[in-house]
C-alpha cells in the first residue's frame, strides 16, 4: 500500500483550509460535515464561502498563509492554484508533524482524500493513491448504485444492539457469527424494506433464543481457479470472507489470497517437487483438528479441488470424522489456461475428445497409458509436466503420434505473466528450455494448438 487507509476523528478539532475558491469550498464542506472547526486562510473568499462565514460555520483569516496559522491544527488542506503557496503549506505542516493534503498533488501530501460513499455511520472510502482520482470516482459511482441508502439505517439499528449482543455472547467468535447471520438474514431484509420496528423485534427474539454455545466447525473446499482473481466464483468469494482460517496451496496466487478475510489465520500447505510443507495425511488431519476446534476452515486449492487436487482424499477424511463440509468447484487449469491461450480443447475439425493427465516424473520415468494417449483427433492436457517434458514428447512419438504433432506449453496462464511457447512434439522441449519457463505450467498436445495464433485474444502487458 502506498497510503495507510484510516478514518480520522476531527469532530470539534481545528482544521485549516488554505484557499478561498471552489476547491477550498468542497474541502470545507467535507470537513464541516465531519464536525470539524474549519479555519480558512486566504486573501479573499468566493461567494459560497462568504455565505458559510455569514452562517458562522467557518472562521476566516483574510491574509496570505504563514506557518503560524498551523498552530494547534489537527490537519491542513492546501487548496490554492498557486504551487509555491501549496508547497509552503506542505513543508510547514510536515515540519510541525501535522497531516497535510495538497489537492491534486500527492507528492506534497502526507494524507490523501478518498472518494466517499456515505451511508453514515457506514463509510466507504476509495482511493487510487492519488494516481487516478477519476477512476476512484467512477468506482464510487458504481458502488453508490450497489449499496442502498437503507444501509445507513441498518448500521444504526445494529449499533443499538451492540452492547446487548456483547453481554449475551461471552465468546468473541460467537458474537461475530451471530452478527454475520443477522446482517445477511431476515433482520437486514426487514430494514432494507423499511420495516425498522419489526426488525428490532425480530433481532430481540433472536437474542433471546440464541445460546452462547461453542460454534460448530465446518470445512469449505474451494477451487481458486488457475490464478486470475476475476475467475473466482461468487460462492467462492463469499466463503473466503466467512472463513476463520485458510489452508492454502502453492498454486493459489497472492492476489487471490488477498481476497480472503483479512483477519483469518493463514496456513501454507504447498507442495513443490521434493519439498512438501505438509504431507497429505497431515493436511487431512489438520482440517479435522481445526474444524473440531469450531473453526470455519477454508481449504483453498489452485484450479479445481477434484481435478488433480486431492480434494476427494480430504473429504473422505472429513466424512470419516463426521465433519460438515462444502465443495465449491473452480475453473481447472485445463479449461482456463487453454481459453486464455486461444486453444480450444475440442474442435470438430481437429479433436473430438480430450484427456487430462499428470506428468510427474518418478525415477526419471512417467507411468501413463501411452497407447490410449497417442490417438488421433484427441487433445492431451498435461498438468505438472514441465520437468518431464522431454520424456512426455519422446513417449508420445514412440507410441504413434507424429513428431510434427502440434504442442504448446503455457506458463502462469490467465495471469499478466502468462507466457506461451508453441511448437511440435519434436521441437517443444528445446523451445521450452530456451524460454527458461518455470512452474506452474500446462502442456497441451494436439492439432487444436494450430488455432493458437488465429484465436489468441489475451495479450498480457
Amino acid at each position: 500500500m502506498d497510503f495507510l487507509p484510516i478514518f480520522l476523528n476531527v469532530r470539534n478539532q481545528p482544521c485549516l483550509v488554505v484557499g478561498g475558491g471552489s476547491v477550498a469550498l468542497r474541502k470545507t464542506i467535507l470537513l464541516h460535515s465531519a464536525g470539524a472547526n474549519v479555519h480558512i486562510v486566504s486573501p479573499s473568499l468566493d461567494e459560497e464561502l462568504q455565505a458559510l462565514l455569514q452562517q458562522q460555520k467557518i472562521t476566516y483569516h483574510a491574509q496570505p498563509f504563514e506557518p503560524g496559522h498551523l498552530t494547534g491544527c489537527t490537519l491542513v488542506i492546501a487548496a490554492t492554484n498557486d504551487h509555491a503557496v501549496n508547497r509552503k503549506v506542505s513543508e510547514s505542516a510536515k515540519a510541525s508533524n501535522i497531516p497535510v493534503n495538497v489537492v491534486d498533488n500527492p507528492d506534497l501530501c502526507t494524507f490523501i482524500m478518498p472518494a466517499i460513499v456515505d451511508r453514515s455511520p457506514l463509510m466507504i472510502a476509495i482511493s487510487s493513491g492519488g494516481q487516478s482520482p477519476v477512476l476512484a470516482r467512477l468506482l464510487r459511482a458504481r458502488l453508490e448504485t450497489l449499496i442502498p441508502h437503507a444501509y445507513a439505517r441498518l448500521a444504526s439499528l445494529a449499533a443499538q444492539f451492540r452492547q446487548q449482543v456483547k453481554q449475551h455472547f461471552a465468546q468473541k467468535e460467537n458474537r461475530r457469527l451471530f452478527w454475520e447471520n443477522v446482517l445477511q438474514g431476515k433482520f437486514a431484509e426487514m430494514v432494507l424494506a423499511g420495516k425498522d420496528q419489526s426488525a428490532k423485534i425480530h433481532l430481540q427474539k433472536l437474542l433471546e433464543n440464541k445460546k452462547d454455545d461453542a460454534p460448530a466447525g465446518e470445512v469449505y473446499l474451494v477451487g481458486a481457479g488457475p490464478g486470475n482473481p476475476d475467475l473466482l466464483t461468487f460462492r467462492a468469494m463469499r466463503l473466503m470472507q466467512q472463513a476463520d482460517v485458510v489452508v492454502y496451496d502453492r498454486l493459489v496466487s497472492p492476489e487471490i489470497l488477498e481476497m480472503v478475510r483479512r483477519d483469518a489465520a493463514r496456513i501454507y500447505a504447498g507442495k513443490e517437487r521434493n519439498r512438501h510443507t505438509l504431507a497429505q495425511e497431515s493436511i487431512n488431519q489438520l482440517l479435522v483438528r481445526l474444524a473440531n476446534e469450531g473453526k470455519r476452515v477454508l481449504r483453498l486449492k489452485g484450479g479445481d479441488p477434484f481435478i488433480f487436487g486431492r480434494g476427494g482424499e480430504e473429504i473422505e477424511t472429513l466424512t470419516s470424522h463426521q465433519i460438515p463440509f462444502q465443495v465449491v468447484p473452480g475453473i481447472t487449469a485445463a479449461s482456463g489456461v487453454a481459453a486464455y491461450a486461444g486453444i480450444p480443447l475440442t474442435h470438430r475439425d481437429y479433436a473430438q475428445s480430450c484427456i487430462f493427465v499428470t506428468g510427474h516424473l518418478k525415477n526419471n520415468s512417467i507411468d501413463l497409458d501411452w497407447s490410449s494417449l497417442a490417438r488421433p483427433n484427441q487433445t492431451i492436457v498435461i498438468y505438472m509436466g514441465l520437468l518431464g517434458l522431454p520424456v512426455l514428447c519422446q513417449q508420445l512419438i514412440a507410441h504413434g503420434l507424429p513428431s510434427s504433432t502440434c504442442a504448446a506449453i503455457i506458463q502462469q496462464g490467465t495471469t499478466q505473466t502468462q507466457k506461451i511457447v508453441a511448437g511440435s512434439l519434436d521441437t517443444l522441449p528445446n523451445l521450452a528450455a530456451t524460454a527458461q519457463l518455470t512452474p506452474p505450467t500446462l502442456i497441451i498436445v494436439g492439432e487444436v494448438v494450430r488455432l493458437h495464433q488465429k484465436l489468441a485474444w489475451f495479450e498480457p502487458d
